[in-house]
């Protein structure tokens, strides 16, 4: 049974990338980043991404863009907001927050086809806690974050250049006070498909 449906499978996408309706490749770039909210520096720091992608053709001018993406976000801490709270982050200066995310975009292919529009939503599973501990122990971040991307991207042949902004939806603040706080940044990348 599982040999016939990877036989399916395999089929499958040697059928659509023949027709030249799917691409599987791998990217890496920067993320510029910061966390809007009180207790955070209005300042962005950079990061780095890394992952996979593939694009997946829908119409003349408009294919789908799934990615598996390790995304790391950086950000000073306010030290005026922690001497106002007691210093619950426990004298820590900056946060790093890696995300496991995954960004579902749709991709319109301008005039000859090497210039793309893209936008869509992404999901973000935050998988490194290393710095999002309060000084009681609590965690400081939730788990998930809903972010909204829009950005352009260059083909040259195998080659794919992206840039992007994307901005949080969803308050990523796991203390229990009524502050919001929510991701934002540019991240820029360069990406090379393998079929």
């Amino acid at each position: 049974m599982r040999v016939s449906m990877l036989f399916v499978l395999s089929a499958l996408l040697i059928s659509l990338q023949s027709n030249g309706q799917f691409h599987v490749g791998v990217k890496a770039g920067a993320n510029v980043t910061k966390v809007d909210g009180k207790s955070f520096k209005d300042e962005f720091k950079s990061g780095y991404m890394l992952g996979g992608f593939a694009e997946i053709k829908l119409s003349k001018k408009l294919y789908v863009q799934p990615e598996l993406l390790i995304n790391q976000y950086n950000t000073r801490l306010d030290t005026n907001y922690n001497n106002l709270v007691g210093n619950i982050f426990n004298g820590m200066t900056s946060v790093k927050l890696d995300y496991l995310s995954i960004p579902i975009l749709l991709n319109y292919r301008m005039g000859g086809g090497f210039i793309s529009l893209q936008a869509g939503p992404q999901y973000g599973v935050l998988i490194d806690k290393n710095n999002s501990i309060l000084q009681n122990t609590g965690n400081a971040f939730r788990n998930g974050d809903l972010s909204l991307l829009g950005g352009v991207q260059i083909k040259a042949g195998a080659f794919r250049i992206n840039g992007r902004y994307f901005v949080g939806l969803s308050n990523i603040n796991d203390i229990t006070n009524d502050s919001k706080w929510k991701n934002q940044g540019f991240q820029l990348s360069v990406g090379l498909t393998f079929f």
